[in-house]
C-alpha cells in the first residue's frame, strides 16, 4: 500500500521560512516524479513544484520561482520543499504526489498525500 505522509506545516508569519517534508513507503521511491501542490479553501489544487526521479530536473510554478526549492533524497525515500518569503496569499494546505512522469498536471500523479496545512500570518 502506497502512502505518502507530509509533515513540517504550521503557522509562520510573513517573510518566514517553512520546509515540508513528505516520507513515502509502499512504493519504488527513485522510479517516480514528485510533486508538490496546495489547495486554498475555495480554491482549486495547484501546481507548486515538481521534481525528477533523479533529481536533476525540477519545475516550479510561477508564484513561487527564487521562494521555493524541491529537492529529494532517494535514500530516504523523501521529498522536501523549502519555502522562504512566505506571504498570506501562501496559505493553503500542501500536498506531495508521486508519479511515473514528471510533469506539472495534476492527473498525472496517482499517489497523494493527505496534506500539511500552511498559514501564514500578516
Amino acid at each position: 500500500q502506497v502512502q505518502l505522509v507530509e509533515s513540517g506545516g504550521g503557522l509562520v508569519q510573513a517573510g518566514g521560512s517553512l520546509r515540508l517534508s513528505c516520507a513515502a513507503s509502499g512504493l519504488t521511491f527513485g522510479s517516480y516524479a514528485m510533486g508538490w501542490f496546495r489547495q486554498a479553501p475555495g480554491k482549486e489544487r495547484e501546481f507548486v513544484a515538481s521534481i525528477s526521479w533523479n533529481g536533476v530536473t525540477s519545475y516550479y510554478a510561477d508564484f513561487v520561482k527564487g521562494r521555493f526549492t524541491i529537492s529529494r533524497d532517494n535514500a530516504k525515500n523523501s521529498v522536501y520543499l523549502q519555502m522562504n518569503s512566505l506571504q498570506p496569499e501562501d496559505s493553503a494546505d500542501y500536498y506531495c504526489a508521486a508519479s511515473d512522469s514528471l510533469g506539472v498536471h495534476r492527473y498525472r500523479y496517482s499517489y497523494w498525500g493527505q496534506g500539511t496545512q500552511v498559514t501564514v500570518s500578516s
